[in-house]
């Protein structure tokens, strides 16, 4: 039975209204319902029923935020509980929080704009919203719920129809993408089951999966590595972190322009989101001793991919580097001890995800047109797409972080915060920041290239003769429009969005720093010698040690 009481503000809040449930089993609900809805084999009115079931789930997620989530608190609430499984610990456990909440407005608000750029699809349209509105449910159950075995189970679902997504509608190479993605991501959620397991069982008893109980569990040294190893592993592949990412510039060279926006604007989400919730939050220890690494991975993903994206001829290809350059942001802000840089990181998620959905779907609206991908063959279509040039300009110029836009804000957070951040010393930030600060430049370069590439220059006469270069059409620029409302919004006021998380995250940093400041002994020899710990990561006004 669900618990409606309001409990105290250091307990869960109670829904009094079940929102969160409603968001995760109306896309499912709404997706199993597919099969008996009357259609003249176009699959028009498919299409319209899932833009509806999208928007109600949308206008779901947007109800619960304003009428049963406060930004001012740090813990879960529209909590509810049902025990499911009592025999092995396995509850119907959903929650939201700092963490959660912006990603699962994130995650609804992008599905129902993936549904209307799929308007186009008519090769099994059953199949293809079934799977659009499975997935929907899927992600918004990865945010949501509060149980480990439950999250295991969410991951796992939204994996099956990116899969099918990728080897149905994808391009030619769709089968080797598809293969590549499932055989990345479903290895490495091995290591979610293995660890979700070892937490749950740990101390004996009755076994508990749910996030609340595994935090209050005493964890030894130890064991948080060996999980927290796990863990990164499996969520680097999502996020993804190099050398994990190979999958993910395949998947994006054979998907349509609606997968595009769900792997960019939501899948990457949830590996920064499962790092922030589970190697931060349940494995404080362990994230003290493996933080200098996730900066350094940070600088690679900026550098390796900003460099690989300038070298891409194909354009699917080099949006996709871009995109993992982006999320180096994103664990350079989660290895920082600062609420500023972890704030910025959180920002980079939300933006990146407006930002990578929005510059996916111009992908797509434009190979509709050139039928072609390569910049080579392009050239000189801004002449007669005036308005397309218009949105990619702007698109591209949120990508690389203009002032005004979301991209900025997140950005010059994570390096303020992880610049004035002590817990580093000062050559260390130095280096990390101006390794950082080349990315940033590199950035521009390869996207404003990619704009006088494709638009400007003389026309290519075979393709033009080859192809209609027809103008954005209304729907087209209504998408665009509202990615970048909150685009624009965030940049210009960033508290719209950073309000709604920095209590939660002020809690999460001061675990963190907490866990820092007790180590005393580095015990991560795979990560750094021992000796050249303290070089790199100090606490300051460490007080007296506390023994390990």
């Amino acid at each position: 039975m669900i618990e409606f009481a309001v409990a105290g503000l250091s307990d869960p809040v109670q829904a009094t209204v079940p929102w969160l449930s409603l968001s995760i089993l109306v896309p499912i609900g709404g997706a199993l319902l597919i099969p008996f809805i009357p259609d003249q084999g176009e699959g028009k009115q498919i299409r319209w029923y899932a833009l509806i079931v999208t928007l109600i789930t949308f206008l779901i997620t947007v109800a619960g935020y304003l009428t049963g989530y406060d930004p001012s608190l740090s813990g879960l609430q529209l909590f509810e509980r049902v025990s499911w499984l009592p025999e092995i610990g396995l509850t119907w456990t959903v929650g939201a929080d700092g963490l959660s909440m912006p990603l699962i407005l994130l995650t609804s608000f992008i599905t129902s704009l993936a549904c209307l750029a799929a308007w186009p699809v008519t090769f099994k349209p059953r199949l293809f919203f079934f799977l659009l509105l499975a997935m929907d449910g899927g992600q918004i159950a990865v945010f949501a719920v509060q149980d480990m075995l439950l999250f295991f189970l969410a991951w796992e679902l939204e994996l099956l129809p990116v899969y099918l997504l990728l080897a149905i509608w994808g391009g030619k190479k769709r089968q080797y993408a598809a293969t590549k993605f499932i055989l990345y991501t479903a290895g490495s959620s091995l290591f979610i089951l293995l660890a979700a397991l070892a937490m749950g069982f740990f101390g004996g008893g009755t076994p508990s999966f749910e996030y609340t109980a595994l935090a209050a569990k005493d964890f030894g040294s130890g064991f948080q590595l060996l999980c927290y190893a796990g863990l990164l592993i499996a969520f680097g592949v999502k996020l993804p972190i190099v050398p994990l990412h190979t999958w993910l510039p395949d998947a994006h060279g054979e998907a349509t322009a609606p997968v595009h926006m769900l792997l960019a604007g939501i899948l990457l989400k949830m590996g920064g989101y499962a790092l922030l919730r589970f190697n931060c939050e349940l494995l404080p220890a362990a994230h003290a001793q493996f933080a200098p690494l996730l900066i350094v991975l940070g600088v690679v993903n900026i550098i390796y991919a900003a460099l690989t994206s300038f070298a891409q001829r194909n354009l699917k290809r080099k949006i996709a580097y871009s995109s993992i350059s982006h999320m180096g942001f994103v664990l350079i802000g989660i290895g920082s001890f600062s609420v500023l840089g972890s704030s910025g990181a959180m920002l980079q998620m939300i933006s990146h995800g407006l930002i990578g959905a929005s510059l996916f779907f111009l992908v797509g609206a434009t190979y509709d047109r050139t039928h072609t991908l390569l910049l080579d063959e392009m050239g000189g279509i801004g002449q007669k797409m005036r308005i397309m040039f218009a949105l990619w300009t702007v698109c591209a110029l949120a990508s690389l972080a203009l002032p005004g836009m979301s991209g900025f804000v997140s950005e010059l957070m994570i390096f303020a915060g992880f610049a004035t951040d002590e817990a580093y010393t000062l050559p260390f930030r130095v280096v990390i920041c101006g390794l950082a600060a080349v990315g940033v430049v590199l950035t521009p370069v390869y996207l404003l290239s990619m704009l006088r590439e494709i638009f400007f220059g003389k026309e290519k006469a075979e393709l033009v003769s080859h192809t209609n270069l027809v103008d954005a059409e209304p729907r087209e620029v209504y998408i665009i429009g509202c990615l970048l409302v909150p685009i624009i919004g965030i940049g210009l006021y960033p508290r719209l969005m950073t309000d709604s998380f920095s209590s939660s995250i002020e809690a999460l940093v001061s675990r963190d720093v907490t866990a820092m400041e007790q180590l005393t002994k580095p015990t991560a020899p795979l990560i750094r010698g021992q000796s050249a710990v303290p070089a790199i990561l100090r606490a300051p006004n460490l007080g007296t040690p506390t023994p390990k």
